[in-house]
């Protein structure tokens, strides 16, 4: 796990037992301080933590002092006060002045993960919250993660940063949205994101899976289970240990397997088919659909408890009509995808002012459809509004407006636009940058030239 976390303590033996503790859940980026004095020099020198773990009686400085400067030079930083005295007014006063707990020694190591992640989950739950009430856009962290995701609309971008601090988590996250807005895109975006990444991320479309099917595909079989069945066979639980299971159209999911799903979810068990032990799975999941489940909940058609239990964390991606602002973005996008390896493809001032104005029922995955559909005709020409389909025609705008009303963005701005994005995104790493554009070396290079940019 990526979270910086410092253990500051005069004794060496228990900053010893704190990482081993700490290493063997998965914490990596562990500062072990045997002198305040040198934690307070680490903060003075801008070092940003997202947990300390301060004792309270140390030689030079005492624990509370330590607390108060913490809170004074990095207040997002979560700080467990741990002590040998179990002293009710010292724990209050520690509280008071802004440690999150008050912990006492001997520490047993379940002690010790339950308190930091307890902390940790609690700052990332009031980074999640500031970053919908700040005014300036958040930036993202860890941009590669989310180079799929074409967006410039600050809805989307507050989004994805939500989904970025719910990715350092363990908590199931439910993506809702309409059908083509891109929530297996987030979901994998997530995963990347994760500590998870380096293990399979398994999408499901849970539609598919009915009677027998569920049991078998879902949690194996092992031999004999089935006539025929020759050997044991792995899951999709097995199969992503470890990684991320994406859970398509939860919404679809046959009542009588709800109650399965929630006991993997409730305490990571399952049951192969064929066999009567019990295993475990370390899996994390994140669920997706375009229903309303507190409907279907209301007409007991989806189960309230495994609901709650996927609504660990909760994203919302709005529909392509209403962030509009994109458009233009996404047809450059698509346009660098489906010319990749031919000619590059344009599009008259038209046909574009006719796309930006569409609805989209069928949201980003409807624009892209298009588009694909109408590269396929234009035999080398430039993208007109007769190769767009009569539905948008037929409702093309008014090219005689005030510009000022009606703002188009041309081809080449809207190309450089997401090259420069693209680039920016891949901390300006050319050959990242060209393998993502679909395009080559050269030509990136004579791109970014064009632009004035090294």
């Amino acid at each position: 796990m990526n979270s910086q976390i410092i253990v500051i303590d005069d004794e060496q033996d228990f900053l010893d037992s704190v990482k081993r503790g700490l290493g063997t859940s998965g914490y990596r980026n562990i500062h072990l301080v045997p002198d305040p004095r040198q934690a307070l020099s680490m903060l003075e020198q801008g070092e940003i933590f997202d947990l300390a773990l301060i004792d309270i009686t140390m030689p030079w400085m005492d624990g509370v002092t330590i607390l108060e400067f913490f809170k004074r030079k990095s207040p997002a930083t979560e700080c467990l006060m741990i002590t040998s005295l179990n002293d009710a007014k010292v724990a209050v006063e520690c509280l008071k002045k802004g440690a999150y707990d008050y912990i006492l020694k001997p520490l047993s190591r379940d002690g010790l993960i339950s308190a930091v992640k307890r902390a940790l989950e609690r700052k990332r739950l009031l980074e999640v919250l500031e970053a919908g009430r700040t005014t300036t856009l958040p930036e993202l962290f860890n941009k590669a993660a989310f180079c799929g995701i074409v967006t410039q609309s600050e809805k989307m971008l507050r989004l994805l940063k939500e989904a970025e601090l719910h990715a350092i988590s363990d908590v199931p996250v439910l993506i809702t949205g309409e059908s083509g807005t891109g929530k297996e895109l987030l979901a994998e975006a997530i995963h990347r994101c994760s500590d998870r990444n380096p293990f399979p991320f398994t999408p499901i479309n849970m539609a598919s899976l009915s009677g027998s099917l569920f049991d078998a595909e879902f949690f194996g079989h092992t031999k004999g289970a089935f006539t025929g069945a020759e050997k044991d066979r792995k899951g999709f639980l097995e199969h992503t240990h470890r990684g991320t299971l994406f859970l398509d159209e939860i919404g679809d999911l046959p009542h009588e397997f709800q109650g399965k799903l929630l006991r993997v979810l409730q305490n990571g068990e399952f049951i192969k088919l064929g066999d009567s032990n019990t295993r475990k799975v370390d899996i994390r999941i994140i669920a997706a659909t375009n229903r309303n489940l507190e409907r279907l909940m209301s007409r007991g058609v989806f189960r309230g408890d495994l609901y709650w239990r996927l609504k660990g964390a909760w994203l919302h991606i709005p529909a392509l009509r209403e962030r509009k602002d994109d458009i233009p973005i996404l047809i450059s996008s698509f346009l660098q995808e489906v010319g990749k390896g031919k000619s590059s493809l344009t599009i008259d001032e038209e046909a574009l002012a006719a796309l930006s104005a569409y609805e989209y029922p069928g949201n980003v995955r409807e624009l892209r459809s298009i588009l694909y559909s109408a590269a396929n005709l234009t035999q080398g020409h430039p993208i007109s509004l007769n190769h767009l389909p009569e539905n948008i025609r037929a409702k093309k705008p008014s090219l005689k407006q005030d510009p000022a009303e009606t703002p188009v963005m041309i081809l080449a701005d809207m190309e450089k636009e997401y090259i420069l994005r693209i680039y920016e995104q891949t901390n300006r790493n050319k050959f990242q940058a060209a393998k993502l554009l679909g395009i080559g070396l050269n030509t990136l290079r004579r791109k970014l030239m064009s632009y004035n940019m090294p």
